[in-house]
């Protein structure tokens, strides 16, 4: 085992991390799969997978969990409430885990500068930009709290990364669902949120007339694009990187397609799918058009998105079914 490359995967327990752990244990890889809870990987996994719980807020947690890792993947969140990942302004404890636990790792891993660093990272973080596509190259106008931890905590991994202590990179995700593949973490995601409605036979409910367009991109595919990453740091330091699928779908085709998947698993009505007047706490992204352009992380990693959405979205309702029935 001694030559095979040791990941470190700091929030393994996680709806991403978790996906991320899975496809990691298919690869011939040391991983030490960090988290509060306990990780799972698959009984049938490649990888030596080395499942340590801890709480990296406390003292020195970090700084042993990074030991000895030739990369350390970050994908590590502050979600606050049952159902959403906003925070609010000043969130002291989000900042506590969203930036403070970015600059623990960058300070353990100073003294080894050739450690490899993967920050997964949001691409809201650019704010409400104007353009109909993101590619990556537009100026970081963050609005809300969380958007502006992310891209604090990004900053901190890239400054790290031109001062020669780590080589580090970000990788941003857009709306990400799909089924969790740890049983004790769900998606809080939109479209999951949607399925769980239609699932207790309530309305799903859009603040928009329907024709807002996201970029959804399933969770496998994610975590498929940060294993394909851990061979091309050297190229990836130093910057941020987008993901996507390239295609933005109306919400309103997505929620109608979500409705029916759920009529047919259960045999019941369809439900229908309103538009409402928005809450207090909307920003103005949620009423904006988010397309990603994925192509320069694809031209260095060979990575594309492969999930068809149709695939997705039917598993990711079977999955919020069998989760229901299971409560």
């Amino acid at each position: 085992m001694s030559d095979r490359p040791r990941v470190v995967l700091l929030g393994a327990t996680g709806f991403v991390g978790s996906t991320i752990l899975a496809e990691l244990a298919r690869e011939p890889l040391r991983v030490r799969a960090v988290a509060r809870r306990e990780a799972l990987p698959p009984a049938d996994a490649v990888a030596d997978v080395e499942v340590r719980t801890a709480d990296l807020t406390e003292p020195g947690a970090v700084a042993e969990a990074v030991a000895d890792a030739d990369v350390v993947i970050h994908s590590i969140a502050y979600i606050a409430g049952s159902s959403s990942w906003r925070i609010e302004d000043g969130d002291k404890a989000a900042e506590r885990v969203n930036v403070d636990l970015v600059r623990d790792v960058v300070r353990a891993l100073r003294d080894r500068p050739g450690t490899g660093l993967l920050f997964v990272g949001a691409c809201s973080q650019v704010g409400p930009s104007q353009k109909a596509v993101l590619d990556g190259s537009e100026p970081d106008e963050p609005k809300g709290e969380y958007d502006r931890q992310k891209l604090a905590a990004e900053r901190i991994v890239l400054d790290a990364t031109a001062a020669g202590l780590v080589r580090g990179a970000s990788i941003r995700l857009p709306t990400v669902f799909g089924p969790s593949a740890h049983p004790e973490t769900r998606d809080k995601g939109v479209v999951s949120l949607m399925a769980g409605r239609a699932l207790a036979g309530q309305p799903i409910t859009m603040w928009h007339d329907g024709t807002v367009r996201r970029d959804l991109l399933p969770v496998r595919d994610v975590a498929r694009a940060l294993v394909a990453a851990l061979g091309h740091v050297d190229a990836l330091a130093g910057r941020h990187w987008l993901l996507g699928t390239g295609v933005g779908s109306p919400l309103g085709d997505v929620f109608r397609t979500v409705a029916g998947l759920v009529a047919e698993r259960t045999g019941k009505p369809e439900v229908p799918v309103l538009s409402v007047d928005p809450p207090e706490y909307a920003e103005t992204t949620d009423f904006r058009d988010v397309v990603i352009d994925p192509s320069r992380f694809a031209s260095v990693t060979g990575w594309r998105a492969r999930t068809p959405l149709s695939e997705a979205l039917r598993e990711t309702v079977e999955h919020c079914h069998t989760a229901a029935e299971a409560r």
